[in-house]
């Protein structure tokens, strides 16, 4: 059964991407002198073959398959990028320069958030991560892997002798006259130093409230919020959920003349004029709490701290709010209500949340099924987590199948799903009280939360059962 072909990352890189596509093959089992190669079946097998033989130097055994097939294998293990060259042949003529300059732009290419670099007792991988899930992209040998840590740490000003400590550093990349910035995080593992990669977009114009995911109840509360003159505002969820791009559309929204904005970020993910951006430090004593010192000093309008990571900087940003100050910050919880019990937990009184809370939310990113090749099927109720109730009865869901357009991954692109609470005089009155019990008074208020709003998005067709699946299992 062709579905079932999956082909192996050894194999993948004895052929480059352009001769992959050029001559419509894809490797299939190396064995000594000979390759066995997939091909179109449309083509001229025999002078196909001897072409190949003195193009790649082995013995060349072919094997036809399908247009479609032969499509479908290219897309996914050949992904075309014109930003990137990405056809870097890794077990001959390496380079690590030129492979690395490679890497980052097919990355870039391919909108990866994270390329780790992992080293293993007898290999060593190349994997990226596209809308929330890795991908292995590249094997290494294990001689070329020293050199390619090198070259990054030189870029990162990191210090190369140094192979037993955690280091991080920061790229200044430019490429195809875009620039942006890399976090770089070197960590010693048990057969060597693995890298990862964090790409940063120093463009902040195309980040847009509206666009995110809000539906239109939680934006309007959402914005009600960012209107008062103070408070705090708190996002939470996991790495990754989406956390710091909310802020920065929020941040946009709020940057006008007549407000003085200033921000802790670690890192500096999104560069925006006219707000005073401040790069975390905690080598030489520049923390959050530390900063937030400052900035209270440094007559602001309004005040976004990267992440509420301990009491002290919890505490700082509750003074702040209480002397007037807008707060916007970010904090690891569940839900959106969670932030409160996460608050109280690490000593603030119930009673100075109840007074500065202005907005907690919680978000999550869901990936999206492609439009050109999602496909419709009937719903088997028992496909619900045990013990889950659905919202609204849903007979027909649509399941990814692949295509070109998604690189057969039946997924394309990511919306962020939101629970947005905004803390009225009654719910004030609840944290005062310690209740952490509200679900039915938010019920009451119209607040939907992250699993309802995840299930409006499968309902409509827009992501799978298999998306939303944890939310609702935690539901």
């Amino acid at each position: 059964m062709t579905e079932d072909i999956i082909l192996v990352t050894e194999n993948i890189h004895l052929l480059t991407k352009d001769q992959a596509w050029h001559y419509r093959i894809l490797p299939k089992a190396r064995t000594g002198e000979t390759l066995y190669l997939y091909c179109e079946d449309s083509a001229n097998l025999a002078n196909l073959q001897s072409e190949l033989e003195v193009l790649l130097g082995y013995n060349i055994e072919l094997e036809p398959l399908p247009v479609v097939e032969t499509n479908r294998l290219l897309s996914k293990y050949y992904i075309k990028d014109n930003a990137a060259s990405g056809g870097t042949q890794l077990y001959s003529q390496y380079d690590a320069d030129d492979f690395l300059l490679s890497l980052i732009g097919e990355a870039k290419g391919l909108k990866s958030s994270d390329i780790h670099i992992e080293t293993y007792e007898r290999k060593c991988r190349v994997r990226i991560r596209i809308d929330g899930l890795m991908v292995e992209r590249y094997l290494l040998d294990k001689e070329n892997y020293p050199a390619l840590i090198n070259k990054i740490k030189i870029l990162s000003n990191l210090d190369i002798s140094e192979k037993r400590l955690p280091q991080d550093g920061r790229i200044n990349f430019n490429f195809h006259d875009k620039q942006f910035d890399i976090r770089v995080s070197v960590l010693p593992t048990l057969h060597g130093e693995k890298v990862v990669l964090r790409l940063l977009s120093n463009d902040a114009t195309e980040i847009d409230l509206n666009s995110l995911g809000f539906s239109d109840f939680d934006l309007e509360n959402f914005m009600q919020g960012i209107r008062r003159p103070n408070g705090i505002i708190l996002l939470s969820g996991p790495t990754g959920s989406g956390k710091t791009t909310t802020l920065y559309a929020t941040l946009k929204l709020l940057n006008k003349e007549t407000r003085n904005i200033l921000t802790i970020e670690d890192p500096v993910e999104y560069t925006l004029e006219g707000v005073n951006q401040v790069q975390l430090k905690e080598s030489i004593g520049l923390t959050f709490a530390a900063a937030l010192r400052t900035f209270l000093r440094q007559d602001p309008d309004v005040i976004m701290v990267g992440e509420i990571r301990d009491t002290e900087t919890a505490n700082m940003a509750i003074r702040a709010a209480l002397t007037g100050h807008l707060v916007l910050s970010t904090i690891h919880t569940n839900s959106a209500w969670g932030t409160v019990s996460r608050l109280i937990d690490m000593g603030i009184p119930a009673f100075l949340v109840a007074n500065t809370l202005n907005t907690t939310a919680a978000q999550r990113l869901i990936r999206l099924l492609c439009p050109h090749c999602k496909t419709p099927h009937l719903l088997d109720q028992d496909l619900y987590p045990r013990h889950f109730i659905p919202f609204h009865v849903v007979e027909t869901h649509y399941m990814p199948r692949g295509c070109e357009k998604c690189y057969y991954t039946g997924y394309y692109g990511r919306k962020a799903v939101y629970e947005v609470i905004p803390v009225d005089e009654d719910l004030a009155m609840e944290i005062k009280n310690e209740n952490m019990y509200v679900k039915e008074s938010l019920g009451r208020r119209g607040i939907k939360t992250l699993a309802e709003n995840a299930f409006f998005l499968f309902e409509q067709g827009e992501t799978s059962l298999e998306e939303i699946y944890p939310l609702l299992f935690n539901y």
